[in-house]
């Protein structure tokens, strides 16, 4: 058997010899490495062909059998108007709805008024036990929880049938605002009462989640995003500890939110490499490895306001890569969103792109479709190996809260962003229809009447805040 073996490795060096021996005779005497080589903005080197690769296991959704959840945005300040957008996207094919309220990291401006009639307003013909309904993190997250379950128990909802996300993420929030409502000291007091406080009451779903969006949309590296939600669901487990919770109950109740953008296998890794970080957590925990809940959205660096329609294909591809790669919910990001709030259009082209790759497309069926293709397997690995480091790093320097407090996942991701904009101020990258094939004329783009509003500014300012930034808008390109 071994013999058998040691002659395969021959043979196949042999091929890609052969193979490396015509590519550099197709080049015509351009260096190989420069040509056909590329590397992430982590520096993961990306080789042009890879051999098959044994597939390793946690890169599958949380029940594989069924489609991942259609999560439509509702972010509207007018709350009759998102009400309507709610029926019109139940009605037309959503199974999931993602309320962004005013103040988030990831509202961009918009989102809805943080009161507690907003959501009995929205959800009065909502039917809680067949959609998806998930908070997204907001400084406010745990009054909206009580208030969320407050409504659930006056409409005598059964829990079991629910599927629920509080996005509750205290990091994500210093990290967006760079405030918080109470000192990190006081917050990680009393934290773990109010987590007792929700595990009494036997409400099902995520309570506690892992941003990594905020991050993202920043200018962070994917290792950087990685590395980071790591650290905060760490953080949120130490909090379980404290609240005498056993780990092996509390684990599931952490889930995790990430950004993914036009390039496609990048992203495919990236939701595959989450999954797999997780289980190392959990394995160094001592406990089960739990099932991660991956949520997925659209960039929103990567959306430009010059040639909007470009943004189409951008996050076509971004939920093509989040679907496969084993995302349990995506939303997209409508294509207008640089322009200011979406219109119904935009709206419906976001909904249905994702209804097209369910219904027709089918990407469901398979349950991990990158399962032993080196080139995805290899750019995993290399993900989970930087993503560890940078999360050690951020242990070292107290955890997440600390870190951030003292600027050091600061300074990271701004250095990661200038780098990244350095190369396409110099050509080395572009943005079709932005710095490369701009189109001729603009046409008229159809937005929601709404006032834009920067993130209040409530609580201690401990660090400088990391805002969502567009390429374009970053590189003096947009209008």
């Amino acid at each position: 058997m071994s013999e058998a073996v040691e002659t395969s490795k021959s043979t196949e060096a042999g091929d890609r010899a052969r193979w490396l021996a015509l590519a550099e005779k197709a080049l015509g005497g351009a260096a190989f490495e420069e040509r056909l080589v590329s590397h992430t903005d982590d520096g993961i080197r990306i080789e042009p062909l890879y051999e098959r690769a044994p597939g390793r296991e946690h890169s599958l959704r949380l029940d594989p059998q069924q489609p991942w959840i259609v999560s439509q945005r509702v972010d509207d300040p007018d709350v009759e108007r998102a009400a309507a957008q709610i029926a019109e996207d139940l009605a037309q094919g959503a199974t999931g709805l993602s309320f962004v309220f005013q103040g988030a990291p990831n509202a961009f401006g918009y989102g809805l008024p943080t009161e507690a009639a907003t959501l009995e307003s929205l959800l009065k013909r909502v039917p809680l036990n067949q959609v998806h309904l998930r908070i997204d993190v907001h400084p406010w997250s745990r009054p909206m929880a009580d208030w969320l379950v407050g409504l659930l128990g006056s409409r005598r909802v059964d829990p079991a049938r629910l599927s629920l996300s509080f996005g509750i993420d205290p990091a994500a929030i210093f990290a967006g605002t760079g405030r918080l409502r109470m000192s990190i000291e006081a917050l990680q007091a009393s934290m773990p009462q109010s987590l007792a406080h929700f595990f009494a009451m036997g409400i099902p779903g995520t309570l506690l989640e892992a941003d990594g969006r905020v991050y993202h949309n920043a200018g962070a590296t994917e290792a950087q995003e990685l590395g980071i939600m790591l650290a905060s669901a760490v953080a949120y487990l130490r909090m379980f500890e404290d609240a005498r919770q056993p780990l092996v109950y509390a684990a599931p109740h952490i889930g995790f939110a990430l950004a993914v953008d036009q390039d496609q296998f990048v992203s495919m890794a990236k939701v595959r490499a989450l999954r797999r970080l997780w289980a190392r957590i959990c394995e160094a925990c001592a406990i089960p490895p739990a099932p991660a809940y991956v949520h997925a959205e659209t960039s929103y660096r990567m959306m430009t306001a010059k040639d909007p329609e470009t943004n189409i294909l951008r996050t076509t591809i971004a939920c093509f890569s989040a679907a496969v790669g084993g995302a349990d919910s995506i939303a997209i990001l409508p294509h207008t969103i640089a322009h200011g709030l979406p219109a119904g259009f935009a709206r419906r082209v976001a909904r249905n792109t994702q209804l097209v790759m369910a219904c027709e497309s089918h990407l469901d069926h398979v349950a991990d479709p990158a399962f032993g293709s080196g080139g995805i397997e290899a750019l995993t690995d290399a993900l989970c190996r930087a993503a560890w480091q940078e999360f050690t790093q951020i242990e070292t320097e107290g955890g997440v809260l600390a870190s951030l407090r003292d600027g050091h996942i600061q300074r990271r991701v701004i250095a990661a962003r200038d780098a990244r904009l350095h190369a396409y101020r110099d050509g080395a990258r572009a943005i079709v229809g932005t710095t490369l094939h701009p189109a001729r004329r603009e046409e008229p783009v159809e937005t929601l009447a709404a006032e834009r509003r920067p993130n209040p500014s409530e609580g201690v300012v401990f660090c400088e805040a990391l805002p969502a930034l567009r390429i374009d808008e970053a590189i003096g390109e947009a209008p």
